[in-house]
């Protein structure tokens, strides 16, 4: 069931920003909805006493103080990262996003009508749980479509019978998604509105109502609402190096999911191994850069690095993120259904490949190490595995192929094209490696046509790639 005027893909509306990754409704969680390409922020919007529209949900701070009661430069001490309306505003036009508002508050209503009117940005919605709030907003005279957020046991079509759009606040049922039925949006398409939906992270979900026909989607992780598809022409994969470590600490599971969710085929980690035998997920052999600890990672026990904070360094909002175990990396590629880079740093490849043997995901990785011998063991102990070779390490192609039965060759983006080309179609497959986020880079790793990306700045590359498609 389709209906006219519907956007060619649900609009990713980053709710609260992409608050999975920074604090709710600040501006450094804004910025990071942009980088994960959301279409929209919804954004939470109350009053002051002077009249200020200010970026809230609760209409209480922490100590209790209500937010309607204080003037602009009171709550402002209170607390610093309030941003005001204006200022978020301000910040979707120079990235190019628009602004869905939840009014929270009546007085608000008026006010932010006005400065998004003034602001000419696009697109905008307005939306509120109150429907009073719709009704000023009509009478008004709103140029913006008007939504209704409809709660849990009201229906949706009587609650929203003054509004432009259903938004279905119906993320805490067990399937929301089994309410959207071709009866639902019949009824509501004939009473000439579009819907919205509920704020959704889980990917089993997502996929199922990506496809229904509404006109947007929050969430609080906005990559997971249109996630990267590659061109049909140039189906190749990406590697996401460390996860998307410009959004969340590198190697930690936040990193690696938000590299899955936003449609990514890889995801690349680095393996240590404990002093108690475990398989622990981090890039240095030391602890003091990536984790409140000190010392090296292969002195200490697994329960040892659990206790450490390995997220605080990157940012506060991820104080106590832990070392992820192989297992957990596993397991989140089971839940993605996708695809890893492992690499030995200390971590010998028996007990890897034991583990991943053991959850069946052997055809879905490779391995790499600059501990040549541990490739060469690896090789001895299965010839199923995929092995990873790097063509700067060797003389000749032919000779980086034959090490060790190379199933992957790494190039750089100054790889000889012919040398790429000659294995285009054909095993060993390519890769090349790219750690920037300069476009003319990007462009001529591009030219090379590898079946694989290895990126530090995965979703500014698909970005790229989706703008050279949409300008020939």
């Amino acid at each position: 069931m389709t209906r006219p005027g519907l956007p060619a893909r649900p609009l990713s509306i980053a709710h609260r920003g992409a608050s999975a990754y920074a604090p709710a409704n600040t501006l450094a969680a804004f910025r990071k909805a942009a980088e994960l390409g959301a279409d929209m922020w919804e954004v939470d919007i109350r009053a002051t006493a002077d009249g200020v529209p200010v970026v809230h949900h609760d209409a209480t701070l922490a100590d209790g103080a209500e937010i309607a009661s204080m003037s602009r430069e009171a709550l402002r001490k209170k607390m610093p990262d309030c941003p005001d309306l204006s200022e978020v505003v301000a910040l979707a036009r120079e990235l190019g996003a628009g602004i869905y508002a939840d009014i929270k508050d009546r007085d608000a209503a008026l006010p932010t009508l006005s400065l998004l009117q003034e602001a000419a940005i696009s697109p905008v919605i307005l939306g509120a749980f109150g429907r009073e709030v719709v009704e000023d907003l009509k009478r008004a005279g709103s140029t913006y479509p008007v939504a209704g957020l409809v709660p849990l046991g009201a229906d949706p079509h009587e609650y929203t019978a003054d509004a432009d759009i259903i938004h279905l606040c119906w993320e805490r049922l067990d399937a929301p998604q089994d309410t959207l039925t071709p009866d639902f949006f019949a009824r509501a398409f004939a009473d000439g509105k579009q819907v919205v939906l509920w704020h959704e992270e889980d990917p089993a979900r997502m996929a199922a109502i990506r496809t229904r026909p509404v006109t947007g989607i929050c969430s609080d992780m906005p990559e997971l609402v249109n996630p990267h598809r590659p061109p049909s022409d140039y189906p190749f994969g990406i590697v996401c190096h460390r996860g998307a470590n410009t959004i969340a600490p590198e190697n930690t599971l936040p990193a690696l999911e938000c590299a899955l969710a936003g449609g990514f085929s890889h995801i690349e980690v680095d393996l240590h191994i404990t002093s108690d035998g475990q398989i622990a997920v981090i890039h240095d052999p030391m602890l003091d850069r990536t984790t409140d600890g000190t010392g090296p990672v292969t002195e200490k026990t697994m329960e040892e690095l659990r206790a450490l904070d390995a997220g605080s360094w990157f940012d506060p909002f991820f104080a106590g993120t832990r070392i992820p175990t192989l297992d957990e990396v596993l397991t989140l590629i089971r839940r993605y259904d996708a695809r890893a880079y492992l690499e030995f740093k200390s971590a010998p490849p028996a007990p890897v490949l034991e583990q991943v043997t053991a959850a069946g995901l052997l055809d879905r990785v490779f391995f790499w190490s600059f501990n040549r011998d541990f490739l060469h063991e690896l090789r001895r102990l299965s010839t199923e595995a995929r092995i990873m070779s790097r063509r700067q390490d060797y003389p000749s192609l032919a000779e980086a192929i034959a090490d060790y039965d190379a199933d992957l060759i790494e190039f750089t983006p100054e790889a000889d094209p012919w040398e790429v080309a000659s294995l285009r179609g054909n095993l060993p497959q390519t890769m090349v490696a790219y750690m920037g986020g300069e476009k003319d880079v990007f462009d001529r790793i591009l030219m090379l046509r590898p079946d694989l990306f290895n990126l530090n700045r995965p979703f500014e590359f698909s970005r790229h790639v989706a703008d050279r498609g949409r300008h020939g």
